[in-house]
């Protein structure tokens, strides 16, 4: 009965209404009929879902945070959150989840937390990569890369990212390896870049050589890997501090000069965000080091035309804080912070008023992204890899 309800309705007509409905409403709309499972599960509907217009207000906070459980064993939670009128009196949107297999206390502290990315989110801490969409509550467990450091060098995963190629239709997780001599061989003069790439549609990692390529050496910050404008960006120091970007489509990298303030004796780290939809760094004091008031404050810069170095403008400038690093931006003028302590903390970018809120976790192990609800689908070509949170 439902079925011959559902067919009376052109399909074009049935979308827009569905559109309108909140994704909680839309998830319930697939169990009612074949027909509207099939709508809202075809790549058309979840495209127009995705592309369709939304503000701050569709926005939640979903905020990770790992709990101590014994000798290097950790429970890591993560909270859906959501405030009134835009202040910092959040709430819980949604019951809290368990985040699996990221459990150790390399896990919790060093983890990528990279995303959203058209819906989703990856996380990974090396060696476990989980693709997750916060929506639906789908997860899938990646497989692991296969490429190790042939004998006398070692590997290290310096960055990663996670991005959509636009032009081929798939999602890319991209890990930037550096190849370096060891013992017993010492060739420590002897460094080789590679990039390994996994594509989600063919469920497959293939490693590209770039070692004829002058690459800086990429630091990692808790708050650093961002995919905007088709590209992933790292932090680098080569002959000065400046961005990698790597363009997920073309496969190619470019430098991104700085802001003229950034230089690599500067005593700071750095982050990038999304604020008002421009490419935002934020300068802070590295944590830990000894707070001078008369200089160490916390710089935002926002490029106004992205590519363009001279569009680089100083848009706040913030009383010294003694943080961790940088999460989030949060409706555009509130800026999540850990603490040294491990307590999330709130600064509005607007009054510089500064609070510590009742959240917090095991101190590093804080990470917050913004997003907005998406019905993108985890492809199951790996079922038993594929599964869904409670």
């Amino acid at each position: 009965m439902t079925n011959g309800i559902v067919n009376k309705f052109p399909k074009d007509v049935l979308m827009y209404l569905i559109l309108k409905l909140p994704i909680k409403s839309i998830l319930r709309f697939k169990s009612i009929s074949k027909s509207l499972y099939n709508l809202m599960q075809s790549s058309t509907f979840i495209n127009l879902h995705l592309n369709h217009t939304t503000s701050t207000k569709d926005e939640i906070i979903l905020f990770k945070r790992s709990i101590k459980e014994g000798h290097n064993e950790f429970r890591s939670i993560m909270s859906f959150l959501s405030s009134y009128h835009d202040n910092d009196d959040f709430y819980h949107v949604s019951p809290d989840l368990d985040v699996p297999h990221l459990t150790s206390t390399t896990s919790c502290i060093f983890h990528r937390f990279i995303g959203p990315c058209r819906g989703l989110i990856l996380l990974t801490d090396k060696v476990e990569t989980v693709l997750f969409n916060p929506a639906t509550r789908n997860y899938r467990l990646l497989q692991p890369s296969p490429y190790d450091s042939p004998l006398g060098f070692h590997r290290s995963i310096n960055g990663v990212a996670f991005g959509f190629d636009s032009i081929s239709n798939d999602y890319k997780i991209i890990r930037l390896a550096e190849v370096r001599g060891e013992p017993p061989f010492y060739c420590y003069t002897v460094i080789q870049w590679r990039v390994e790439i996994y594509e989600l549609s063919i469920d497959s990692w293939r490693d590209v050589n770039h070692g004829d390529l002058p690459l800086p050496y990429v630091h990692w910050y808790p708050c650093a890997e961002l995919f905007y404008k088709g590209a992933s960006h790292w932090f680098g120091n080569g002959r000065s501090i400046e961005m990698l970007a790597f363009d997920v489509s073309t496969e190619t990298f470019r430098n991104i000069k700085m802001p003229h303030t950034c230089h690599s004796k500067d005593r700071k780290c750095y982050a990038l965000v999304v604020l008002n939809e421009y490419l935002t760094l934020v300068c802070y004091p590295y944590p830990g080091c000894k707070i001078d008031p008369a200089i160490d404050f916390m710089e935002i810069w926002v490029m106004k035309e992205y590519g363009v170095i001279e569009s680089w403008t100083n848009i706040h400038i913030i009383p010294p804080l003694v943080i961790e690093s940088p999460l989030a931006v949060w409706r555009n003028h509130i800026l999540f912070l850990q603490s040294i302590s491990g307590h999330l903390i709130s600064c509005d970018l607007n009054s510089h008023e500064v609070k510590e809120l009742n959240l917090d976790g095991w101190p590093e192990s804080l990470r917050v992204t913004i997003f907005t609800q998406g019905l993108t689908l985890i492809s199951k070509e790996i079922q038993h890899n594929s599964t869904q949170l409670q």
